[in-house]
Order: C-alpha cells, then sequence, then structure tokens
C-alpha cells in the first residue's frame, strides 16, 4: 500500500457497482463452492449473536444527521430513535465499528433518504455490526428497527413513489424517482455488515425488515451482509435496481428474501437457514424462503417485479427431518404471487414442508410464457408430495382446481431435480453453530445440472465495479484528510477539485493506480471554510462528491 502526499481536499464515498456482468459462471448449484474452497461465510459473520458480548455505547446519536459524518471504530453508537441520513449527506462508517439499536425507543434506526449515501465498509477480518443494545442472553427479534435505504430508482407504486410501510408518509419515507427515476442511483455501499436482533413491528403487518431496500439504484453496493433474527424479512426489496452479493438470512421470522414492487435486479450467493420454533403468525403472514408479488393487488403495473437469483442454498425448519414438528406459520422454500416475474436458478431448496407454490392464474401464465423462471435448482426433504403447489380458483364454495394442470410436467422441463431425502448434498447444514454449507465433495448433486444461460452471466469484471470503495476521512476536515481509494484493476484515475461557483481550484492527481488500495494525504491547510466538490474519473466513470472544510 502506498502513500501519496497532496495539496489539496475532498470527499468521501463508496461506489461498488455492478452492470450487466454482475452474475458470475459457477460449476456448482447452491451458495457455495465444494472444499477446498473456503466458504465466504468464514470470518465475518456470527452463528451465536445470542451470546457475543458487545462493548457499551458511548456516543448517542439523537438527531438526524445531515452532514456529511464518519463514525470510527473507536467509539460505539447507540441509534435513539428514528435516525434519518438526509438533504444529501452521507454517514461513512469504518470497519470494525459497533452501532447499538435502542429498545427504549421506538423503532430505533437508521433511514439513508433518497439523494443520500450510507458508506458502511467493514472488512471480512473488521465487519461492523449492528444490534440490539440489550446484554448477552436478554436480546430479542425486534429490539430495534433496522437499516432503510432508500433511492430514486424505478418503483411501480403509484406514480412511481412508494413509502416505508408503516411509518406516517413524509418525504424522509419515500422511495422511487417518481416519472423520472434514475436506475443508476447510488445509495452507497455496505459490505462485510451484520445486522442483528431487527425488524421493528408498528401494527400487524406493518413492519420494517432487517434490511430495506426502497427503489435503490445499481450504483449502490451490496454485498456480505448478514441479517440474523430479525423480527420481519431478513431482506425485502421494494422496486429498484440494485444488484447483491454474499447475503445471509439467519433464523428470521418472516420471509428470508422478499422482493415487491417491479424489483429487477440481481441477487447472487444467498444463505437462508431456518430455525424450526421460528415463524411469523399465521394469522397475519406465512413465513416462506423466497416471497414475491408484481405488487400488493397483483395488478399489471409496470415495472414487473423481475429480479434474478441465482446460487442460493436454503436450509428450511424441517433439518433433515420431515416428521419434524416446526412453527406453525411456516410454510414454503418459495412463494411466487401476485402476478410476479420472478427467476431463481441454481440454489438449493432443502427442508422445507413444502417446496414451490406457483401462486395464482397470472404467475402461472408467467411461468408459461417464460417471464417466471425457475430452472436448474434442487428441491429436497420436502413433506411428501408437497414439492410442487397451485392454487384453487374461485370463491367457496364453487372453487375449482387451477388451470396449471401441468405443473409436475413444467417443473420437469425447467431441470429442477425432486429429491425425497436432503441427506449427502451439504457437508454439515445442521449445527447451528459450527455449520459447513458447501456440497458434498465429488458426489453431491449440487454438483451437476448447472445453468449458465441466466440473463446477464458473465465470468468478466464490469467497468462499473471499477471502484472496491472511495473513501475519506475525518469530513467535515480541518488541515488534513485522507483519501483511501481501492480499485479492482490498474487505471488512469484523474481526481480535480472545484469550488460551489463550479471553478477548479486544484488539479489533484492524474496518472495511473495500481489494483488495491491507494491512501492519499490531503493537505487542506490553504483552504478556506465552506463546501468543494471532488470529481473522480476515469476514460468512461465520473463521481462527484462534496465535502466540506470547518476549521
Amino acid at each position: 500500500m502506498k502513500k501519496i502526499y497532496l495539496s489539496v481536499l475532498t470527499l468521501a464515498l463508496s461506489n461498488l457497482g455492478f452492470g450487466q456482468s454482475f452474475l458470475e459462471y459457477t460449476n456448482y448449484r447452491g451458495a457455495f463452492a465444494p472444499a477446498p474452497t473456503a466458504a465466504w461465510t468464514d470470518s465475518w459473520t456470527n452463528w451465536d449473536p445470542q451470546t457475543t458480548p458487545y462493548p457499551a455505547a458511548n456516543v448517542t446519536i439523537s438527531s438526524n444527521i445531515e452532514t456529511d459524518q464518519y463514525w470510527g471504530n473507536d467509539q460505539v453508537y447507540l441509534l435513539q430513535g428514528q435516525i434519518y441520513v438526509k438533504n444529501g449527506a452521507t454517514l461513512t462508517i469504518q470497519e470494525g465499528t459497533t452501532i447499538l439499536g435502542d429498545k427504549n425507543s421506538v423503532g430505533a434506526g437508521l433511514f439513508i433518504t433518497k439523494g443520500s449515501k450510507l458508506n458502511a465498509l467493514g472488512t471480512a477480518a473488521k465487519p461492523i455490526v449492528f444490534t440490539s443494545n440489550q446484554p448477552a442472553g436478554n436480546r430479542l427479534a425486534g429490539d430495534w428497527g433496522g437499516i432503510i435505504l432508500l433511492g430514486k430508482a424505478s418503483t411501480n407504486a403509484a406514480g412511481g413513489i412508494g413509502n416505508i410501510e408503516g411509518i406516517a408518509p413524509t418525504t424522509d419515507t419515500e422511495f422511487g424517482g417518481g416519472t423520472t427515476p434514475d436506475d443508476s442511483d447510488n445509495s452507497g455501499s455496505i459490505r462485510f455488515v451484520r445486522i442483528e436482533y431487527a425488524g421493528y413491528v408498528y401494527a400487524p403487518n406493518k413492519e420494517i425488515n432487517g434490511l430495506t431496500f426502497g427503489a435503490v439504484g445499481s450504483k449502490t453496493s451490496i454485498h456480505h451482509v448478514q441479517v440474523s433474527f430479525s423480527n420481519d424479512d431478513s431482506f425485502e426489496w421494494f422496486g429498484g435496481s440494485v444488484n447483491c452479493k454474499y447475503l445471509v438470512a439467519y433464523r428470521g421470522l418472516d420471509d428470508d428474501f422478499d422482493t415487491d414492487n417491479g424489483y429487477s435486479g440481481k441477487v447472487q450467493f444467498g444463505l437462508a437457514v431456518r430455525d424450526p420454533q421460528i415463524a411469523d403468525n399465521p394469522s397475519i403472514s406465512t413465513s416462506e424462503g423466497f416471497e414475491s408479488d408484481n405488487d400488493p393487488s397483483g395488478s399489471a403495473a409496470a415495472p414487473q417485479t423481475s429480479a434474478i437469483f441465482s446460487n442460493c442454498t436454503m436450509v428450511g425448519p424441517l433439518r433433515g427431518n420431515v416428521s419434524s414438528t416446526v412453527a406453525s406459520g411456516y410454510r414454503r422454500g418459495a412463494r411466487i404471487r401476485r402476478n410476479s416475474g420472478l427467476k431463481i436458478y441454481n440454489t438449493i431448496f432443502m427442508d422445507h414442508l413444502r417446496g414451490l407454490h406457483i401462486d395464482g392464474l397470472l404467475c402461472e401464465q408467467n411461468a408459461v410464457s417464460g417471464a417466471l423462471i425457475v430452472k436448474n435448482n434442487i428441491f429436497g426433504g420436502n413433506s411428501t408430495g408437497l414439492v410442487c403447489e397451485t392454487s384453487l380458483v374461485g370463491s367457496v364454495p364453487n372453487q375449482t382446481p387451477s388451470a396449471f394442470t401441468t405443473i409436475h410436467q413444467w417443473f420437469g422441463q425447467q431441470v429442477n431435480d425432486s429429491l425425497v431425502s436432503s441427506a449427502n448434498i451439504l457437508v454439515k447444514p445442521y449445527d447451528f453453530l459450527s455449520p459447513d454449507y458447501r456440497p458434498v465433495a465429488n458426489t453431491s448433486i449440487a454438483l451437476i445440472n448447472v445453468n449458465h444461460d441466466v440473463a446477464g452471466i458473465s465470468a468478466g469484471i464490469d467497468e462499473l465495479s471499477l471502484f472496491e470503495n472511495i473513501n475519506l476521512y475525518p469530513n467535515p476536515t480541518q488541515n488534513e484528510a485522507t483519501l483511501a481509494l481501492s480499485l479492482l484493476k490498474s487505471s488512469i484515475v484523474n481526481v480535480a477539485v472545484y469550488d460551489v461557483t463550479g471553478k477548479i481550484v486544484s488539479n489533484v492527481f492524474n496518472g495511473n493506480l495500481n489494483e488495491g488500495e491507494t491512501k492519499l494525504a490531503i493537505n487542506t491547510s490553504d483552504f478556506s471554510n465552506g463546501m468543494y466538490y471532488a470529481k473522480i474519473s476515469t476514460d468512461s466513470i465520473i463521481e462527484t462528491i462534496k465535502m466540506s472544510i470547518s476549521k
């Protein structure tokens, strides 16, 4: 790692965006390669957050964040209420930082409003942890609210604008770009982050999740995120085009991966693990691995929910025993309903009571037309006779069987495998505290029938993923700031600084930067107080970021 000294000011942000080559080729189904390849969950996840000691908070956050802030790992932060990052501000969080949600505050959480950014920049060795402020042994799902990202991308909500459910609608709870959406909007970066005991319930069926995406755009970077013991869904997308990799949904209450309101992004490498005793109240909602709607009414509103999921491992509550008794609210590995056009490839569904539900005539028609795809997946260890499920049509007492009479034929034509038993698929999937979710080497069915025809799949690195992160601290700054710039490949980079009138005040850097991290020590002693703008550019990417000088 090199350090360069420059006379300038500037910036704060992360920009790991993914384009059409986001999905990678694999030679296996499910989320993990077989041994000797290490599991991508190694070192940064936590399978037992209940007994983990966390330090007490020494910084209380009780008001909204309206200017750029940097949270360092030398402090422990307490979210005391609903904290909105707004007015275009960027909150940057250093690796290894702990943030506690206050159980005694109503729905304490972190809300990133449209136009603002969260850069939670953890590492595998030093993940960032959002968790309950309760002591070890006393933490409960729903102790605090969770993280909500709100962007300007497309959604099929009325007028292209939605509001996060459960909270009184304001401009701070809005998501979506209306009639002029920006599908390449950037809400920042979340990487190597754990979110524990979140999911606040404001009223029945009015909850926020562990990690909620509201119309988040494709330049946002999301990878290596674990949501544990959420009191609603672990991950939910309301529209948007953000792409995500390496997601863990661990022992949540409701759905693991929930897609709504026209979500069109791509997700690869997801792990979901269910607890037999944890599920939602079935009178309110049944719990699924995947749940997908086009919108709450199942209309033809555009854009249609059309997200692509590939290479997920979904471990259900039966845990190798089809005779197990599980919480009454649990139902299926995947329920695709309300005119959704979801697409699932190369995924392992094991140990769910029921496997796949193509729910409703519109979804059945989508399956026949190819708008809805469930292809090259494994369904194993379901309750007898419940691998595929369709719906009755009409109202009682005149219900008739579904028109989708060929579901089993369709299921087979999609090269899905159905196994009576889930044995010998994964190495050690039922040990909560010391699992191994990799396929059994050489013999697992997960090592055959892989689909490589997924739209947008590629072995290459998209140019938009050039920046692993761009991070400046402190911000605001006085006399010196450190700019950490990490690239995925060697590139020519130009950095220039402008004042608020648009006049260039410094040509900071123009030259080749090698792959990996470069730290730039930036001397700001000659700058007057005020706002400046730094433009970072390559031959195909331009990022403009603001920063203030306060002496």
